[in-house]
């Protein structure tokens, strides 16, 4: 490591990043065709050999990150995507939708060191973890990945916010890991009760979005922080350096920005989906198209990382979208539905209020009452992992538009 770059990796030239990457991708397709019945098939007539620039990987099918639950369905527990067996894993994951995805034996499994240094963690810091340990990976990505820095991690999780305020008055941590909305709800918690958060200098933020409003409220308690994105399939894909110019994209994965629907590779600058190769060897993923919207900027980062940069998440090609850190996927709303028939139209209205996320289910029925409203109320936290408030409407009212999600949040 060195002072401002995590390795020499970061400041290689296109060319010889290029060079690197596709040698790695073609031995990484044929370990995936030898090992994985899934990528067998949907590779089919596929010569690793000769994926060896981007105009070849663009000639490769996307795999829709949306198709996986019915892939897995098909094909417990992996859908035939993973080189390793279950019990070959350190641990075992399942994803909202339900998705399932293993963790391998690998030192920073998920690729996060690199976005954590990029924010200013380093050996010796400790760090309040504040991503959920519970099924979901997220509580794991980032702790792997502060301890691939040589960070102490407290597994804060999520909630438990007086405990978490006593663990840093103890510990006195420098960073935090975690969404953007539930530091700010830990800061402010601190503030009521009249604890000292004040040893929080750094955040590394993920799973939500971090509008400018918020960014400028952390500055302003002395906190400087940057966000990155990430996927339980694929791990870190691209995080915010010093310059705050977009975000890289990490080192260990080929990103392309494709037209929402196809495979087709869009010009620079152009807004489309996100589609992203990793290199994971139990579990690799080529061509995953994420349903995330991005665009690739022009020219190199001014803080010396010479790869792709992206302007970082810019919403969803399609309905699914991500609350307090958890996506919510259309078939949800759907499973709501249908333990509830008195039911009709439904959309769930997602918003920002006082700088959190919240989300109203919107329900036609006939027979509205607060028993009801408190029934769906609880199958919603239930089915979506998230709260929400539920709203009961006349037959009607809803547009038959055939949306069942609506992302009304404004990050200006």
């Amino acid at each position: 490591m060195s002072a401002e770059h995590y390795d020499a990796m970061e400041t290689r030239t296109s060319a010889q990043r290029d060079a690197e990457l596709f040698e790695r991708l073609s031995a990484q397709i044929a370990h995936a065709i030898e090992k994985a019945p899934g990528w067998a098939a949907h590779l089919a007539g596929t010569d690793a050999k000769e994926v060896t620039s981007r105009e070849a990987l663009a000639k490769l099918p996307v795999l829709r990150k949306s198709d996986l639950k019915s892939l897995q369905t098909a094909n417990p527990p992996f859908g035939g995507f993973a080189t390793c067996e279950p019990g070959d894993a350190i641990r075992l994951f399942m994803s909202p939708g339900p998705i399932y995805e293993p963790q391998d034996r690998a030192a920073d499994s998920w690729s996060g060191a690199r976005a954590l240094f990029a924010s200013g963690f380093r050996k010796g810091d400790i760090v309040l973890n504040c991503l959920s340990y519970h099924l979901t990976p997220g509580g794991f990505i980032m702790e792997s990945s502060a301890q691939a820095v040589g960070c102490a991690v407290i597994p804060g999780g999520v909630g438990n916010t007086e405990l978490q305020l006593d663990m840093v008055e103890a510990f006195k941590p420098v960073g935090y890991v975690g969404t953007p909305d539930f530091l700010k709800i830990l800061l402010d918690k601190a503030l009521e009760l009249g604890k000292d958060a004040s040893s929080i200098r750094k955040a590394g933020l993920g799973g939500a979005a971090l509008p400018e409003s918020l960014r400028s409220e952390f500055k302003d308690r002395g906190i400087t922080a940057y966000q990155s994105f990430a996927t339980a399939d694929v791990g870190m894909i691209a995080y915010e350096t010093p310059a705050l110019e977009g975000m890289v994209v990490d080192e260990n994965c080929i990103v392309e920005i494709v037209r929402p629907g196809t495979g087709d590779p869009v010009p620079e600058g152009d807004v489309g989906e996100l589609v992203v190769t990793s290199f994971n060897a139990a579990y690799p993923m080529i061509r995953l198209a994420t349903g995330d919207l991005s665009a690739v900027m022009p020219g190199t980062s001014p803080c010396g990382r010479t790869n792709m940069r992206i302007r970082g998440w810019m919403g969803r090609a399609d309905q699914r979208t991500k609350v307090k850190g958890m996506f919510i996927d259309p078939a949800q709303i759907g499973e709501i539905a249908g333990r509830h028939p008195e039911l009709g139209r439904l959309r769930l209205v997602v918003g920002r209020e006082n700088e959190q996320d919240v989300m109203v289910l919107k329900a036609e029925t006939s027979q509205a009452d607060e028993g009801l409203r408190d029934a769906v109320a609880q199958t919603v936290q239930t089915v979506c992992k998230v709260r929400g408030a539920v709203e009961l409407l006349e037959t009607g009212v809803l547009p038959n538009d055939g949306k069942v999600i609506s992302d009304e949040r404004d990050y200006s």
